[in-house]
């Protein structure tokens, strides 16, 4: 197994035959069989698959929180991971939050407070910067959660179902933000859903995943702005449904 860390013009992530088996009282569990997969630079990668089919540990394993067992993971510059919490700091405000992230990057405290500020802007939360995590809504925890990563000046964000724990009304706002900031800053994302229609909603190439492998990929040529309850959307998120469904 090796993990390394180069720089590709073109790819951001490049994963090679890996493989992850957990050991446990009861025996050893394949999460992973081989999985490969390229992810280009400026692309954004939806990875949709069962409970247990393997796409967080992938994710995880990505993110450098987790070794596979065999295989190998270059990426092309820093990663940074959204989780479907935004595990905020309870007793920092959104700006301190925020300024955290630039403190570990090494960002100069004299420069953290207009950085962060100017971070809570482009997710739109410009005036909720002294307000703490339970003053606020699921969706703003959410954006100040996204400023967090791009504080971090990342080159590939990681999004571990980000969305899944919003009511439907504000998921659908935050799709639109999201894709703003991406589209803007030119971000790689790998985002991790259950939801087809988000998957197909946000993709630039959908990956579907059961029993630890890759099972089918395509890309999504619909054009931008997408709505995730448009016809467009419903028919290509049924067609990978089935696909998904002919796979398990």
């Amino acid at each position: 197994m090796t993990l390394t860390m180069q720089t590709r013009e073109q790819t951001a992530l490049k994963v090679r035959a890996v493989t992850k088996v957990f050991d446990s009282d009861e025996g050893r569990t394949a999460a992973l069989h081989g999985v490969d997969l390229d992810v280009r630079q400026g692309e954004f990668v939806t990875v949709v698959g069962h409970s247990g089919c393997g796409k967080t540990t992938l994710l995880n394993i990505v993110a450098g929180l987790d070794t596979p067992s065999s295989g190998s993971v270059e990426v092309s510059g820093r990663t940074a991971l959204m989780f479907q919490d935004a595990t905020l700091l309870p007793w920092l405000t959104a700006r301190q939050n925020v300024e955290l992230a630039l403190k570990l990057r090494g960002v100069p405290r004299s420069q953290r407070k207009g950085e962060a500020d100017e971070l809570l802007e482009v997710v739109r939360l410009s005036g909720t910067a002294t307000r703490r995590p339970h003053e606020l809504s699921g969706g703003m925890r959410q954006r100040v959660s996204l400023a967090r990563c791009l504080a971090q000046k990342a080159d590939l964000v990681l999004m571990d179902e980000p969305l899944g724990a919003l009511d439907a009304m504000t998921r659908d706002l935050l799709h639109d933000e999201i894709e703003r900031v991406v589209r803007e800053r030119d971000l790689t994302v790998m985002f991790v859903t259950h939801n087809m229609r988000e998957a197909v909603r946000l993709g630039d190439r959908v990956i579907l995943m059961a029993y630890g492998k890759i099972v089918h990929e395509q890309i999504v040529d619909l054009p931008h702005p997408r709505i995730m309850d448009s016809a467009a959307v419903a028919e290509r998120a049924g067609d990978l449904t089935r696909r998904l469904h002919e796979a398990a």
